[in-house]
């Protein structure tokens, strides 16, 4: 199991609004924990953002992340939607 991180206390406040206005959104946060790459419609990014990952959290909600497979961490640098891509 993965932990989760979050890259700055910005995308943190950000995350905690969106878990407490939809609570489906702390079950794919878990998800994530069990497969960072095949949960929540999970795909790599390309262009600038390449080495990164991207989800689906519910309606119009993304994250963007990226993996440490050694330290077995998942590190959630944006949230928000489309336009974070």
């Amino acid at each position: 199991m993965y932990k989760i991180f979050t890259a700055n206390s910005k995308t943190e406040k950000i995350l905690q609004r969106y878990i407490s206005l939809r609570g489906d959104t702390r079950d794919k946060i878990d998800k994530l924990k069990l497969d960072p790459r095949g949960s929540n419609g999970a795909h790599p990014l390309h262009g600038r953002l390449d080495g990164k990952w991207g989800a689906w959290l519910g309606s119009n909600i993304r994250i963007i992340y990226t993996i440490n497979d050694f330290e077995k961490i998942v590190i959630i640098e944006a949230v928000g939607s489309h336009k974070i891509y």
